[in-house]
């Protein structure tokens, strides 16, 4: 595979080489991990040298006609299947078509690489056209799944592929990495909100999303102290993508139940925010919180369905604006 690899992959790069030295190459590998760590990067390097007509031990050649192919989109035996807009289902036309182009045998010597991502993305009678797939697998064909949940794939696609859990990367390597991509600034909190990914901690960076999420943070606080319409905040709050500002919400829940009980400030997720924080604290009713944090939990997973993101959004506010006293 390439040289030219995020460094956090490289174990994760090797083993795969090995496999494919040691002739255990996977029919069906699950690579699971949160965003922002390379999951298709990593798939694509390892598609490529498993197409690649002039591997190296390590790396493909970049230079035979698989790689050339390769690197222009146009290699017969990789197929990319993936939702036709973001946040939608793949669904069972999409699995039939791809089963319909594994009929056919692969072009070159190689091997043919199919990824799907995200795997979990699948719609249960997709899921169940795949599952066909695995139980009698196309000749020379490896299936890369790609997940951030991988519990929402059924059980029975997870039995039938090996996995590969992504782990974030030791923070003082990527606050280094996020260094040489010229973020000079924020770095640690940024990899924090990330939840530790560096690709998603330079995105953030990149879109100035700390800016927007403390923002959110002061129209959240002057809910609970109703210096703000909770209706209001919710109309403005639905043009900010819905899982990050779940995520948000979350992280300032489980801090303000931790300052409730007088946690150490190093355990919080939003150490920049604790003065606040703690202050919020100091005014709520603890069972209320609880019911507002299952609330948002609920949340996680009703946000991804086609319920009203705006009555959602209102829901929460309405909830939380009722989770302090003596206001």
């Amino acid at each position: 595979m390439s040289d030219m690899f995020y460094p956090w992959l490289q174990a994760y790069r090797q083993n795969l080489s090995s496999c494919v030295k040691q002739q255990r190459i996977p029919q069906a590998l699950l690579i699971n991990g949160i965003a922002g760590l390379g999951k298709h990067e990593l798939a694509k390097q390892f598609a490529q040298y498993l197409i690649c007509l002039d591997k190296q031990e390590t790396t493909y050649c970049g230079k035979c006609a698989s790689c050339k192919l390769f690197s222009a989109n146009t290699h017969p035996d990789f197929l990319l299947l993936q939702p036709e807009e973001p946040g939608k289902a793949i669904v069972v036309a999409a699995i039939r078509g791809l089963i319909s182009k594994l009929n056919l045998k692969p072009q070159y010597s190689g091997y043919r690489v199919v990824i799907i991502r995200p795997a979990d993305k699948m719609n249960i009678n997709a899921a169940n056209a795949f599952l066909k797939c695995l139980e009698e697998p196309p000749e020379r064909t490896v299936f890369l799944l790609l997940s951030e949940q991988m519990q929402a794939l059924p059980a029975t696609i997870r039995s039938r592929c090996q996995k590969m859990l992504i782990k974030p990367p030791e923070i003082n390597s990527a606050v280094h990495w996020l260094q040489d991509q010229g973020i000079d600034a924020e770095q640690t909190l940024l990899l924090h909100l990330a939840q530790g990914a560096p690709l998603r901690a330079l995105a953030y960076a990149q879109e100035n999303v700390l800016a927007q999420r403390n923002s959110c943070f002061t129209e959240w606080q002057k809910v609970s102290q109703e210096k703000a319409c909770p209706v209001q905040i919710a109309e403005k709050w639905q043009k900010i993508p819905d899982n990050q500002l779940v995520h948000w919400l979350l992280s300032w829940t489980e801090d303000l139940i931790k300052c409730y009980f007088q946690i150490d400030k190093s355990l919080l997720l939003n150490v920049d925010l604790e003065k606040h924080l703690r202050v919020l604290a100091m005014r709520l009713d603890l069972n209320r919180l609880f019911g507002f944090y299952d609330l948002l939990l609920k949340d996680t997973y009703r946000i991804k369905t086609q319920l009203n993101k705006q009555l959602l959004f209102e829901e929460m506010l309405i909830t939380w604006s009722q989770v302090t006293v003596n206001k």
